[in-house]
């Protein structure tokens, strides 16, 4: 995956992370990690300070929580991604169908 679309899906783990609880730069490393990204910490810290610039998070210490800003904009995210996937992913009822045919 390019490093682009990669860091657009990393920050909208993070905002949904963040919209359940406070996060840090430690634990979205082990966090993404898990879900098969490829990353250093350079790179979640400037992804960190990407949604901190946008206002889409705020910074106390090491950690990070999302603001009003930041929850609208992940409301926004996924409206749209319910829509992508409609789209890009099969249903699974259009699989059986498919396979049945």
């Amino acid at each position: 995956m390019r490093a682009d679309i990669q860091n657009l899906f990393i920050r909208i783990h993070m905002l949904h992370n963040a919209s359940e609880d406070d996060i840090n730069m430690g634990d979205m490393l082990i966090l993404l990690e898990n879900h098969g990204y490829k990353v250093a910490e350079r790179e979640i810290k400037q992804e960190l300070e990407r949604l901190t610039e946008d206002n889409f998070l705020t910074r106390h210490e090491e950690q990070y929580s999302i603001t009003g800003t930041g929850i609208e904009e992940l409301k926004d995210i996924k409206v749209v991604l319910k829509e992508l996937c409609g789209e890009v992913l099969p249903s699974t009822t259009h699989e059986k169908k498919t396979s049945a045919s």
